[in-house]
């Protein structure tokens, strides 16, 4: 258990939007390479992100210790050493290196890119405001390219839009709600800069230009021509809902973490789930 709460595999399901090119483009169930492709990357990209989280961990294992939540973490609880914790990580990002130059050489600067985004963020970007949430949201936006890329996939700008609008909605809420829950007395120093009513308006903007975005690419004329209709407009006011529900979710919760804020929630889950169907349906057996 104490290795699973290291690796954060709970957090595997952001890697899920490498999938995303691949799915939209209605080719998910028939091409077989690609798929290959979107599994391996998907292998590739949980095993450096969970490299990444043992970083973090291993640089502010002082600073998670006097934090009451972060404080039970494997390493800075003590049940795992400083040094298993490296060797853990190299293990990671050797296989994550090997799987990657066997099979998708090239896609691996993704992987580098991702890698070195984020130890520069745990040094230094973190502490800057703006930037911070940036680095959060570029993580996202990473992973769909990345899943793009090794699919051989190209995706609509507005669709790119709308995850880069998204991603700054959720890196945005993660901050209001860590600042809401531990106030000045916090040991994340960016905080500081933040206050609870600059973020609920830029998460409003955000979240605005997340439907409108969407919206946009549902009625976009590439969009209907690829998919033969335009029916993919009957799931705007669904994916309102979803975002709607996840925004009072975010209210309710002593934690802004996206993966956190979903998983605890049945309803939200739920809906995501009739989305997924639907749009399996219009993608894969009404074209």
């Amino acid at each position: 258990m104490k290795y699973i709460k290291l690796l954060r595999i709970r957090h595997w399901i952001k890697n899920i939007l490498i999938f995303l090119p691949l799915f939209f483009s209605g080719s998910l169930l028939s091409a077989a390479d690609k798929i290959l492709n979107c599994i391996l990357a998907f292998v590739c990209f949980c095993l450096v992100s969970s490299a990444i989280y043992i970083f973090n961990d291993i640089r502010d294992v002082e600073q998670d210790r006097k934090h009451p939540r972060k404080a039970k973490r494997p390493i800075a609880s003590g049940e795992i050493s400083v040094r298993t914790g490296i060797v853990i990580m190299v293990i990671l990002i050797a296989a994550a290196a090997v799987i990657s130059v066997i099979r998708i050489p090239v896609s691996g600067l993704f992987l580098v890119v991702y890698l070195l985004l984020n130890v520069s963020y745990s040094i230094w970007l973190k502490h800057i405001p703006i930037v911070d949430v940036s680095c959060i949201a570029s993580g996202f936006l990473i992973r769909m390219m990345y899943g793009a890329f090794v699919a051989d996939i190209a995706i609509s700008n507005w669709l790119y839009l709308t995850v880069i609008a998204a991603s700054f909605y959720m890196a945005l809420g993660k901050r209001r709600n860590e600042l809401v829950n531990t106030g000045e007395d916090t040991t994340r120093k960016v905080l500081k800069e933040y206050t609870v009513g600059f973020l609920d308006k830029a998460m409003t903007a955000m979240l605005s230009l997340t439907i409108m975005c969407y919206a946009l690419w549902s009625v976009d004329n590439t969009t209907v021509q690829h998919y033969g209709s335009n029916n993919i407009i009957w799931t705007v006011p669904l994916v309102i809902i979803i975002i709607l529900k996840y925004n009072l979710d975010l209210e309710k919760k002593t934690d802004g973490d996206p993966v956190e804020v979903f998983t605890h929630d049945g309803i939200l889950i739920s809906l995501v789930a009739v989305y997924a169907c639907f749009m399996v349906t219009l993608l894969y057996f009404l074209r």
